[in-house]
């Protein structure tokens, strides 16, 4: 059973979903990174995590692929490019990810990082879309501190949650980002939770904790992305094996030692650092 996470709206959605990242960017590919995500879909992680930057349009179709005819299973996640994000053009930009999503509405949709838009108007074309029943919720990605309080002085306090790199190698949100949050019920979601180029799986605090469960690093790194219950991680598995994998990191419980043994490889924050981005 993989574990939920209630969203400001009321919404519980998976703490482990599918992220796009990457994904449509070889037509020859698309089948194949389709029936990952119905797999994916088959085994719980129901939330799918995509935007309209990723392979210019191309992994949106890809997702709509593997949604066809199983719209009413899925939370569906997209992004608006911060060019895209006045009122006009939030409007105009969800109206093309959903055609290519091939559905009437996005569960969640994100705005992908701060540009030179005025929030208050990213703001106003959210509350149009939401109105409209086009969207069902909305929020932001890779906020900090200062662009959440500036959100919510803007009329953002409708943000249902921000998108942030977060894993062991990049946990300086741990400082005061995920606090701000907490204390106004705002989940985060994680992008990235299994690092870059495989860097991060190879360390072995990871692998000594591994060891210790029978699982693999990438579980156990899953597993220490969502321990909070405040949490949600979007690895991305374009291969039937490893969504399945990623799926049985929900029952990975990591104890006081496991997670001592990663703090010890990984340190926590113990001053404010710039926010972490891909």
């Amino acid at each position: 059973m993989i574990p939920r996470v209630r969203l400001p709206g009321g919404a519980e959605v998976p703490a482990l979903g599918q992220g796009t990242w990457y994904m449509g960017e070889r037509g020859t590919e698309a089948e194949a990174e389709a029936a990952a995500l119905r797999v994916g879909l088959d085994v719980g992680l129901a939330l799918i995590d995509t935007a309209e930057m990723y392979a210019d349009g191309g992994a949106e179709r890809v997702v709509g692929q593997a949604i066809a005819g199983r719209r009413d299973e899925v939370f569906l996640v997209s992004k608006v490019y911060p060019q895209n994000a006045s009122r006009q053009g939030c409007i105009a930009a969800c109206e093309r990810s959903l055609a290519r999503l091939g559905t009437d509405r996005i569960d969640l949709y994100l705005l992908h990082w701060r540009g030179s838009v005025p929030l208050a108007e990213t703001v106003a074309g959210m509350d149009a879309l939401l109105a409209a029943g086009k969207i069902r919720s909305w929020g932001v990605s890779n906020f900090d501190v200062a662009d959440m309080e500036e959100l919510w002085h803007a009329g953002g306090g409708g943000c249902a949650t921000n998108q942030v790199l977060y894993n062991p190698e990049h946990r300086g949100i741990e400082f005061d980002l995920m606090a701000w949050q907490w204390q106004r019920r705002v989940p985060m979601m994680a992008y990235t939770p299994l690092g870059q180029a495989g860097k991060l799986l190879r360390a072995k605090a990871l692998a000594t904790v591994a060891a210790r469960h029978g699982a693999t690093p990438a579980q156990v790194a899953l597993a220490w992305s969502i321990r909070s219950g405040n949490v949600i991680a979007i690895p991305k598995a374009s291969s039937l094996a490893h969504v399945k994998a990623n799926a049985a990191a929900a029952a990975l419980r990591l104890k006081a030692e496991d997670l001592a043994a990663i703090d010890a490889g990984f340190p926590p924050p113990r001053r404010k650092q710039a926010l972490a981005m891909l």
